[in-house]
């Protein structure tokens, strides 16, 4: 009788251990998930010294890094610099994983790999403690929103033509209304920007990385001119001053800082 209810007992604990982790594997009603095509963007801003150049960086990132994340899966990489920047030099370079298993696997492994080793070869041996490739590496990990679930490279990418982006971070004060604000974009801005050729590229919730909770955001236009009269169009639009006007999406941020960026002449974005 004793061993039958050992054996019984075994039973249930094995079953309850696999529900349990059945539960722990499925994604909470409005957890983040990127199920249904959607990727996983790492967003890294490489700070330079005031007065180091990047040519060895910039060597680095289009016969290294880039070639060999592109044979990843990673099928765009932008590489983008900040020309009226206040705070010293920043490479920023945008990835789109297709998974979170890819985004580990590759920021685990990409540097032991022979052939990066080989191609960039003076930026990760051929440096000095006097005279880095870089001072510090900055990275967040976003979730893509629902309104763009997948990276979008711009046309004018595709075609090798003049372009400007702006990348715009807007910090909330409260996690909630922070989701919120990503909320407030599904609703009606993602839409918007594309009917008014803002030419948006990614949308991403912060996951991990400095000055959270925020998301981030990155528009594609042909020169500053477009871009403004862009904006200035959504900004009158009924669609936005409608959103503006809602109740549930007062107060949703609290910070909102704006960058004007130029791809590098290697950049797939």
């Amino acid at each position: 009788m004793k061993s039958l209810n050992r054996r019984q007992f075994l039973k249930t604990s094995l079953a309850a251990t696999a529900t349990a982790a059945l539960a722990a594997s499925t994604p909470a009603k409005g957890a983040p998930s990127s199920e249904g095509g959607g990727e996983y963007i790492e967003l890294r801003a490489y700070r330079l010294r005031p007065n180091a150049p990047h040519t060895l960086l910039d060597a680095y990132l289009e016969n290294a890094l880039i070639p060999a994340l592109n044979r990843r899966g990673v099928e765009a990489v932008g590489v983008f610099t900040e020309p009226e920047a206040k705070d010293g030099k920043t490479v920023w370079v945008l990835i789109p994983y297709p998974s979170l298993g890819a985004l580990a696997a590759a920021t685990a492994s990409i540097n032991a790999d022979p052939g990066v080793q080989a191609a960039g070869e003076a930026y990760l041996k051929g440096t000095s403690k006097e005279n880095p490739g870089f001072d510090r590496i900055d990275s967040w990990s976003f979730l893509p929103f629902a309104g763009l679930p997948r990276l979008v490279v711009p046309k004018l990418a595709k075609e090798g033509k003049p372009r400007v982006f702006e990348m715009r971070t807007y910090e909330s004060y409260s996690e909630l209304k922070a989701l919120k604000k990503v909320a407030m974009f599904n609703a009606g801005e993602i839409a918007l920007m594309q009917d008014l050729n803002l030419s948006p590229v990614f949308y991403g919730q912060a996951l991990v990385g400095r000055d959270l909770p925020q998301l981030t955001y990155l528009l594609c236009s042909p020169d500053m001119e477009t871009h403004k009269k862009n904006w200035a169009a959504f900004g009158v639009h009924p669609t936005w001053v409608a959103l503006k006007n809602d109740p549930q999406y007062a107060d949703t941020v609290s910070k909102i800082t704006s960058r004007f960026l130029v791809p590098a002449a290697f950049s797939q974005i």
